[in-house]
């Protein structure tokens, strides 16, 4: 099955935090990438419903500085609010990711066509993805294009190993594992060289739960789009 996909993502800033904590206040940057922001990252470059993207591993390439800056927030009460965000600055990753089918959509089996979604996966990859890129928030204007895992030379390759607390790995989405609830994985990342190696999400032991909410079902021809059709839409052989 041909599934894998490798990219290097840069900007010039970057917020990647527990969004558990971002309802309102001061915000500060992990620093490093989390599984959940660069899984979106995969999904603004092409993302169906059958699938599923998982993060494999991601490669620090530049120093890891961080800038602080006043920002004005909308308060939920109305008007602004004045906070302060500690960004990361100047940020390039290298990321290695696969997708895999979800099994929780059973009504998408016609739709599991690995050789298509690879190959609409790694043009849109080519072209800088099929939405906005953005690096842990909307703040965060990213860029996407293609390379080789493990090329060119990192600030970290000689630095051994980090090890980092206790920190937000990603959602259990109810689409995806088929409970009709929302938790949150927690994990210690480790980066040796620069590459920090996820585990798997099912491999997270540290869990808490959000809230209750149904999942959403999706349908061929009504509220999506088959993969042969955005095969045929982006113009491909």
């Amino acid at each position: 099955m041909k599934n894998a996909i490798e990219f290097k993502v840069w900007g010039r800033y970057a917020l990647f935090s527990d969004p558990i904590t971002r309802i309102g206040g001061e915000k500060c940057s992990y620093h490093v990438p989390t599984y959940e922001a660069l899984k979106g990252i995969a999904k603004s470059i092409y993302w169906k419903p059958t699938l599923i993207w998982i993060i494999d591993k991601v490669r620090v390439m530049k120093r890891i500085t961080t800038q602080t800056k006043g920002m004005k927030p909308l308060k939920f009460s109305g008007g602004n609010d004045l906070s302060i965000y500690t960004f990361l600055s100047h940020v390039e990753y290298q990321v290695q990711a696969h997708f895999e089918w979800n099994m929780s959509q059973p009504n998408l089996k016609a739709d599991r066509i690995d050789g298509k979604h690879f190959a609409i996966a790694k043009r849109s990859v080519e072209l800088g993805g099929r939405q906005d890129i953005f690096l842990g928030t909307r703040d965060c204007q990213g860029y996407v294009e293609s390379c080789e895992f493990g090329s060119g030379d990192s600030h970290y390759d000689k630095s051994d190993e980090l090890t980092y607390g206790l920190m937000f790995h990603g959602f259990d989405y109810p689409e995806e594992t088929g409970e009709s609830k929302l938790e949150c994985r927690m994990f210690q990342p480790t980066m040796n060289d620069g590459v920090i190696v996820f585990p798997r999400p099912n491999e997270c032991k540290i869990r808490r739960f959000v809230r209750n909410i149904e999942p959403k079902k999706f349908e061929l021809g009504k509220s999506m789009q088959s993969v042969e059709a955005v095969f045929s839409e982006m113009g491909m052989p």
